[in-house]
């Protein structure tokens, strides 16, 4: 993303096989941090695309820090 210019992230999504969710890691969760705002969508879908949940960056990773922390 960034080699290509962008410089915000507005949403992800992860696929991820089984039964259960696979959301991002938390150090996945701090670098999408440097690049979107706690309220993006982290939309987790299975190997076939259907969706198995939605949620912030906020609720995935409480209390971080952002690029405006740092001056």
């Amino acid at each position: 993303m960034i080699a290509a210019g962008g410089k915000r992230i507005t949403e992800v999504v992860v696929s991820g096989a089984g039964r259960i969710p696979c959301t991002p890691c938390g150090g996945c969760r701090q670098r999408i941090r440097e690049f979107a705002k706690l309220d993006i969508p982290i939309r987790v879908v299975n190997e076939r695309g259907k969706r198995m949940g939605t949620w912030s960056l906020g609720e995935l990773l409480p209390a971080s820090f952002g690029p405006e922390n740092i001056k």
